[in-house]
Formats: C-alpha cells, sequence, structure tokens
C-alpha cells in the first residue's frame, strides 16, 4: 500500500528486489554500480547508465518513509 509507514525489507540498500532490477539485466553491475557510488556520496540519485534517467537511491527512498507506488528501482519496501 501506499503512503503507509511500514518496514524497510529483509535485504541491503545496495541490492534491489528481482521485480526491480533482473539479476539477468545486461547492464546490472553498471547500474548496481552507479546506485552504490550515489549511495556512498549520500546522493538522492544517478543518471541511469543505459537511458540517462534519473534514478533514486534505496537510502533516499528509505529516508522519505513511505513507498511512493510508482515501480521505483531501488525501493527499500518492496519485499514480495
Amino acid at each position: 500500500m501506499t503512503g503507509e509507514r511500514r518496514p524497510l525489507a529483509d535485504r541491503p540498500l545496495t541490492e534491489p528486489h528481482p521485480s526491480r532490477l533482473s539479476p539477468a539485466h545486461p547492464d546490472r553491475e553498471r547500474i548496481l554500480a552507479a546506485h552504490a557510488a550515489a549511495l556512498a556520496a549520500g546522493e538522492a540519485g544517478y543518471l541511469d547508465p543505459e537511458t540517462g534517467l534519473f534514478v533514486l537511491t534505496a537510502g533516499f527512498l528509505a529516508r522519505r518513509g513511505t513507498c511512493c507506488g510508482r515501480g521505483c528501482r531501488h525501493c527499500p519496501y518492496v519485499d514480495d
């Protein structure tokens, strides 16, 4: 449910749910490296290496405190 406070999923913020970033995605390693660099720098997001679009980090989304329900790649609340 969106907008509702709920616990973070039981996985590291560095690991997106497989439904949001497939383990077989051809740019997975580059995406995860860009995400890790943004997390380490405390940035809200990074530019997707494939599309150039701005993607929010799991850290930013976790600090927000709720899931927006928009299918964010690094949503830290997705657990199913």
